[in-house]
């Protein structure tokens, strides 16, 4: 192999941003295309037993003989591996290597799993395969610890050890100062590799470092088509390629590559892109798990500031693995972390009990259907509520504001009019009553502010709602809200998440009060 090699991990790493559901046809073409391009290595996919059956449209392998019909049948000179995170594969139903069309097999793990990691190692390399150890969240261990985790290495005598930048954070000078410390006490027979992500945007910089760095090692450094990852995404294939191609060596074809991101790549980006943005920033300045940036953006509640105060209070020994429970609980204390203010609440209470209360949701059917909403908020007989935003058809008696962004928004001659909940700093509004009491228990809405509000109103004693604009969401953002300005952007599986469970909600308080929808709820199944 020449001195510097690139391993492309677009259907394992980059699998993280379609549930590596890429089709059984795409894996092929994706597979010749990288062969076409030249790169050394093919990651595969995952070996795992975590999903149960193999399902040939997805890059997760049950047995190796799996990837068999997806490569090439004769010609081609790559490498093709798979990784094996650590506790997810048993390898008592793995073959020899001889009896597969594996080459190599990359075993990753934590800190606290190093010493029956390596063990696992050394029983893969017994069965013929090339050992990659790639041991996660490089930066978490000590000088002293990584050392010890390099003379453990030298004595399993692997295929390459890896530097694996985990959650995009490692700058220059951390980067030389692990490489130093492989490269001076690693054996001199064991390749050295680097894995990153771009959280940062240090990916393509550092990678160029350690292709300009003069040693007799080979170097392996890996990449994705297009950065395709979760979250801020990885190396890009094609631009490391060029760099090489113009710095050290023409030898790659980026064509095919720019192939693979026109035909199959681009229409994964457009359901559920992945690139730089301020949560992923954030992920990376804190050291954690880019999930945790991942799932609290999701919400679309809070501003930065506040997902830094959030990643700020995460204990050490969560950073590292993604926990939904454990920052659902740290939203919610964040987010609870306020007093309520509620000396108006018994006049809230006389205006609105025993009569019907009007919700008006930004959905887009609260604009294209207004000639149903505008009469409904002018009959003095109905107590009208907007929902995070003022409904500019015509004047609501109140503005219900549970997101702290979407309260920003408003123009502060509206704050006397808004019932808010304590999540919320502000004194200069009608009622601020306590968020903690308004949440439910269904994923996706646990502090959806229609789900809120009819809470809220129930408690008041409201005899009967009538609701608009609450359409759901559609997988095309420019679909969901009266007006631009409200619009954002999540995964497809996130928006279906918050149809069923507004789905859920609302049957549950269909039993307790009388409602009714002014305008249809077109994404959202009544239960």
């Amino acid at each position: 192999m020449n001195r510097v090699n690139v391993l492309d991990c677009t259907l394992r790493d980059g699998g993280y941003c379609n549930e590596w559901d890429f089709g059984y046809d795409n894996i092929k073409k994706i597979i010749a295309g990288l062969c076409e391009s030249g790169v050394e290595v093919v990651e595969c996919g995952f070996l795992t037993d975590r999903k149960g059956s193999y399902d040939p449209a997805a890059t997760l392998f049950t047995d190796p003989a799996q990837l068999r019909p997806l490569l090439p049948e004769t010609g081609a000179k790559q490498m093709f591996v798979c990784m094996l995170n650590y506790g997810d594969f048993d390898i008592s139903r793995l073959p020899c290597c001889a009896d597969t069309p594996l080459d190599g097999i990359r075993v990753a793990f934590h800190k606290a799993d190093m010493l029956p990691a390596l063990e696992l190692c050394g029983k893969i390399k017994d069965k013929g395969y090339k050992v990659f150890v790639q041991a996660m969240v490089s930066l978490n261990y000590s000088d002293n610890e990584f050392l010890e985790l390099i003379r453990l290495v030298n004595g399993l005598s692997p295929y390459c050890f890896y530097i694996v930048d985990s959650f995009g954070v490692m700058k220059k000078k951390e980067l030389l100062r692990l490489f130093f410390l492989v490269e001076n006490n690693l054996n001199r027979d064991i390749g050295i590799g680097f894995h990153s992500h771009n959280n940062m945007q240090l990916a393509y910089s550092n990678a160029q470092l350690l292709a300009d760095m003069q040693t007799s090692r080979e170097l392996i450094i890996d990449s994705c088509v297009f950065g395709m990852g979760r979250g801020a995404g990885n190396l890009n294939t094609e631009l490391f390629l060029e760099y090489i191609n113009d710095n050290i060596g023409e030898r790659y074809s980026v064509k095919p590559l720019l192939t693979i991101i026109d035909d199959i790549l681009n229409a994964f980006y457009q359901r559920n892109y992945w690139g730089y943005s301020l949560p992923n920033y954030l992920s990376a300045k804190h050291n954690i798990h880019p999930n945790y940036a991942s799932y609290l953006d999701s919400k679309k509640t809070l501003p930065v500031e506040a997902m830094d105060d959030i990643f700020s209070s995460m204990s050490a020994e969560k950073r590292s693995s993604f926990d939904p429970a454990y920052i659902e609980k740290l939203y919610t204390r964040y987010m609870e972390n306020g007093s309520a203010q509620e000396q108006r609440l018994n006049e809230l209470a006389e205006a609105i009990k025993g009569r019907t209360v009007l919700i008006i949701a930004p959905g887009l059917s609260s604009v294209t259907e207004k000639e149903k909403i505008v009469p409904l908020i002018k009959r003095g007989d109905i107590f009208s509520v907007s929902i995070n935003h003022e409904y500019g058809e015509a004047a609501a008696d109140r503005i219900f504001v549970s997101n702290i962004k979407r309260f920003r928004e408003l123009d502060p001659s509206l704050h006397s009019k808004c019932i808010i909940t304590s999540n919320i700093s502000a004194t200069d509004i009608y009622i601020k009553t306590a968020y903690g009491e308004l949440l439910n228990d269904i994923d996706g809405v646990h502090d959806n502010a229609g789900m809120m509000l009819i809470r809220f109103l129930i408690k008041l004693g409201a005899s009967k709602l009538l609701i608009c604009g609450m359409d759901g969401y559609s997988a095309d953002p420019m679909q969901n809200y009266s007006s631009e300005d409200l619009n954002f952007y999540t995964r497809r599986a996130v928006m279906e998440q918050m149809n069923v469970g507004l789905g859920k909600m609302l049957g549950r308080f269909r039993r307790e009060i009388e409602i009714e929808f002014v305008t249809e709820p077109k994404y959202i199944s009544l239960s």
